[in-house]
């Protein structure tokens, strides 16, 4: 039986897997959706010196709980970062790690590092950076107001319910997790990765995936290795929200091993173009 722990993104804990964790065990799949300190009802659990090692640490003791020899570990945005750093602690215990939406962590950079050197300039990007400005007593970023999810969440298919839902439940993200950089060994890239885009105002999908790959870029050749697999969603942000349902199917084909696969770009070697 596949083990999935599912990891969601900022502000949320393991309620915002609610439909895919029934869909997963309905299935015969093991389901752990994971509830980081200060997040969810562990809001209270939060202090100051709540970091990205902490919520690390969070998925490590979920994953050595787990009765089951390899777990796959599923990210959602900033979700990918502490997955990343537990599987680099327990690699022999991850079958696959799977990318929802999320983006591509590097060893060393927290994820604010990583929104200051990769995202093109604007108000998104402002308002990411803004965030340990805007945290109360110096630590906890307030989570979005209904109106500040309906303008920055990309809530495409997302139903009025689960919006309600997502603004009630939502807490206060420690300021640390965003600003203190990940870490996680290199047997992390050699693991199995499944890439999943919602493509319904993203700004990635497997076509782009493909341009990076033919650019001969040495921080995207890894995207071409038959470790990899792709999948695309006709969604928003919030897939689990929006299409729990197909997230299903695809988690379920991730964790066997299906997926597109990118081919390496023609006249590439190492990471440079020959010839």
């Amino acid at each position: 039986m596949t083990e999935f722990v599912l990891v969601s993104g900022g502000h949320t804990g393991g309620w915002v897997w609610r439909e895919v964790a029934a869909g997963l065990r309905g299935s015969g799949a093991g389901a752990h959706p994971a509830t980081l300190t200060g997040l969810g009802d562990r809001r209270h659990l939060a202090g100051p010196a709540t970091d990205m090692d902490t919520h690390v640490e969070d998925l490590v003791q979920l994953i050595d709980h787990i009765d089951a020899p390899e777990v796959v570990l599923v990210g959602h945005c900033y979700g990918i970062y502490p997955v990343l750093g537990a599987a680099g602690r327990r690699p022999e215990r991850t079958a696959r790690i799977v990318f929802v939406d999320a983006p591509l962590p590097r060893d060393g950079l927290s994820l604010l590092d990583q929104v200051r050197e990769q995202m093109p300039e604007g108000p998104v990007r402002d308002r990411m950076l803004g965030q340990p400005a805007r945290a109360e007593g110096g630590w906890r970023v307030p989570a979005p107001t209904p109106e500040e999810w309906r303008q920055w969440g990309n809530l495409a298919g997302v139903s009025e319910e689960a919006l309600a839902r997502l603004a009630r439940l939502a807490a206060p993200q420690p300021v640390r997790t965003l600003t203190q950089p990940v870490r996680f060994t290199d047997v992390v890239d050699e693991l199995p990765m499944t890439g999943v885009f919602c493509t319904v105002g993203g700004t990635m999908d497997i076509a782009g995936v493909e341009a990076l790959v033919a650019t001969g870029n040495p921080l995207f050749r890894q995207l071409a290795e038959p470790r990899w697999g792709f999948f695309e969603l006709a969604t928003g942000h919030w897939p689990m929200l929006s299409a729990p349902d197909e997230l299903v199917t695809v988690l379920l084909r991730a964790a066997a091993g299906e997926g597109h696969r990118v081919a390496r770009a023609e006249g590439v070697r190492d990471g440079a173009p020959t010839g």
